[in-house]
């Protein structure tokens, strides 16, 4: 029994002996697999380069190393648009001089195929032109770039998910590289890309740009500011940790990292485009002066980081994955933008820039906006969303008569769907509670974007009803909302005016030097029943000879409705006498106003709405 005893304690030390000798070793066991698995996984790294900025182009690198000796071909791709903006802008034309150290042949208009010949690496090497100055595309001078990545970067098929590094090699008088994407080995002009969708969405600013900075909400914001502008220092940071903090509100968290708002001044503002952990804004260098510009730049700052969750995380189904190929269409625009729009103005309005007034003053002109667009009756608001990529960003002269805007049409819609849940849950939740719950569900959960009808379930979940009806007949169709009844949830009532008595061509003109023509006809106006065209020149009315719109409207105030006006025109070059009966013109305008002695219930809505305490 002793002897069997002490075997077995000797058994058990030997055993611990070794298992100690096993945890010694095993940092440099793990270490030996991880280099030994790395190994056999492909590298990607871009170099950028400018060696002459003044030309407006810049030279991009890529090279894609330890390739397995079975891969045969890797094809390189250019995107075809960038994400927020919907509409297919062909990058692969901004670039040429496409060569590389292996075999190349362009298989598509957006796609290089290089052969690898039995090589472990390949590299590509291309130029590209950018010179247009938008929040969409690359613009690059003597003084800076303003690069937006998916119009400069290709990126390797069947790899969008590998992490790579970006090299940028700047000219020695740009003193700065302003992006989201985070430097590698604290080297400043180094960065890790953790998958090509992070390079996609970090926009770059290269130059020396003025830095400001402010925290809020738990989170560095930097204010990236390129060109000069009559900006306080103090006072926009000060004010946009304002804006920041009442976004942050809706949401319960704010899911940033080290934010940039990369504000491009210029002599003609306006525009804006989210990403991740940024935004490019380009903003009248002038407009910081007036009130009215002031409030301009700050709802421009605010819908753009309200994208941070509403579009950048929460997403329409349609959009989970990026394909940067073509195009993916969704019906849902109108809440990732027209909410988007909805919250930048009544943010503004919670964070005392503006009062309740002066905000429902600018939702009566959305209203207005909207109700008197003929599409209308032709578009719904969710076609104008699936729509976006071949109409919204490629109107004509009919576009009046056939689109809506989902931004516009969107943001009223989101105004009603408001007061409609806060009245149906005796004022307790609101369209702050259905955004919430849609990025902790679907965002955060799921992680996936959502779909039309679980947006519906989600309004009808927090609601405690459904709005069926509205959904069916105002959002998938063309019908009016009932204006009355939502906003009179809130004791407002919502004034209609209109101007039968005018008389009018239904006509919008240009002028260009002594030139009056035709730009757009109103559907079912006299001049679109009567066959007064787009680009038909406006010579005389009734003999007398008009070279302005003043001019016309000059003699059109005197006309009553059926009265007649004759036209001389030109059309293509050939001159022609119309004869038009002048028809009442139908716009309408709107106004909100408060409802005298509201009562209490109405008066907790209104309060809600505006998460007045």
């Amino acid at each position: 029994m002793k002897n069997s005893l002490k075997q077995s304690t000797n058994r058990i030390n030997m055993l611990f002996k070794n298992f100690k000798t096993i945890l010694s070793v095993l940092p440099l066991l793990l270490l030996f697999f991880s280099i030994s698995l790395s190994s056999f996984a492909q590298k990607i790294n871009y170099k950028i380069e400018f060696p002459a900025p003044q030309t407006h182009y810049t030279s991009v690198t890529i090279e894609v190393s330890k390739i397995p000796k079975d891969k045969e071909s890797i094809d390189f791709v250019m995107p075809v648009w960038a994400p927020g903006s919907y509409l297919i802008r062909e990058f692969a034309k901004g670039v040429e001089n496409v060569k590389s150290d292996s075999d190349i042949e362009k298989t598509a208009k957006n796609v290089w195929k290089v052969k690898t010949n039995g090589k472990s690496s390949v590299k590509i090497m291309y130029d590209v032109y950018g010179f247009e100055h938008s929040v969409r595309t690359s613009f690059i001078d003597a003084s800076h770039a303003a690069l937006i990545p998916t119009s400069i970067f290709m990126y390797v098929d069947g790899m969008k998910d590998e992490p790579a590094t970006l090299e940028i090699e700047k000219p020695s008088d740009w003193k700065t590289i302003s992006t989201s994407l985070k430097n590698k080995d604290e080297k400043e002009n180094i960065f890790d890309i953790p998958n090509y969708d992070i390079l996609a969405d970090s926009p770059i600013e290269i130059g020396n740009q003025d830095i400001l900075e402010f925290e809020t909400a738990g989170v560095k914001h930097s204010v990236v500011m390129y060109g000069k502008g009559n900006y306080n220092k103090a006072k926009i940071t000060k004010d946009m940790a304002k804006v920041v903090e009442e976004a942050t509100k809706v949401w319960g968290e704010n899911p940033a990292e080290d934010y940039k708002f990369i504000v491009h001044n210029s002599r003609y503002g306006g525009g804006g485009l989210e990403h991740l952990n940024s935004t490019s804004l380009v903003v009248d260098r002038m407009s910081y002066g007036t009130e009215r510009g002031y409030l301009g730049f700050l709802g421009l700052v605010a819908h753009e980081y309200f994208h941070l969750w509403n579009v950048k995380r929460l997403r329409p189904f349609a959009l989970t994955n990026y394909d940067y190929t073509q195009e993916q269409h969704t019906n849902l625009l109108w809440i990732f933008e027209g909410f988007t729009s909805y919250y930048d103005e009544l943010l503004l309005t919670r964070a005392g820039f503006v009062d309740d007034n002066y905000y429902l003053n600018t939702l009566s002109g959305n209203i207005s906006s909207a109700e008197n667009k003929k599409g209308r009756h032709v578009q719904p608001v969710t076609e104008a969303s699936f729509d976006a990529w071949i109409k919204a960003y490629r109107p004509n002269e009919n576009s009046g008569n056939t689109t809506v805007s989902y931004y516009g049409q969107g943001s009223v819609y989101a105004a009603m769907l408001d007061l409609m849940i806060i009245e149906a849950t005796d004022s307790k939740k609101n369209l702050d509670d259905v955004m919430r719950y849609l990025y902790d569900e679907y965002y955060k959960k799921q992680k996936r974007g959502y779909t039309d009808e679980e947006f519906q379930a989600a309004v009808a979940k927090i609601a405690g009803k459904s709005f069926k009806s509205f959904f069916d007949n105002v959002v998938y169709g063309t019908q009016i909302p009932d204006y009355a009844t939502y906003l009179g949830y809130a004791g407002l009532k919502l004034m209609v005016s209109e101007n039968t008595s005018k008389a009018t061509l239904g006509i919008r003109t240009s002028e260009s030097g002594k030139n009056l023509k035709v730009r757009s006809t109103e559907r079912d106006g006299a001049a679109y029943k009567q066959g007064l065209n787009v680009d038909d020149e406006i010579i005389a009315a009734d003999k007398f000879r008009v070279t302005s719109n003043g001019e016309l409207a000059e003699i059109l105030q005197y006309k009553n409705v059926g009265d007649e006006v004759e036209l001389l025109i030109a059309r293509d070059g050939l001159l022609q006498t119309l004869t038009i009966k002048l028809e009442a013109d139908d716009t309408k305008g709107y106004r909100i106003d408060k409802i005298e002695n509201p009562s209490k219930k109405q008066q907790k809505v209104y309060q809600k709405w505006f998460e007045k305490k």
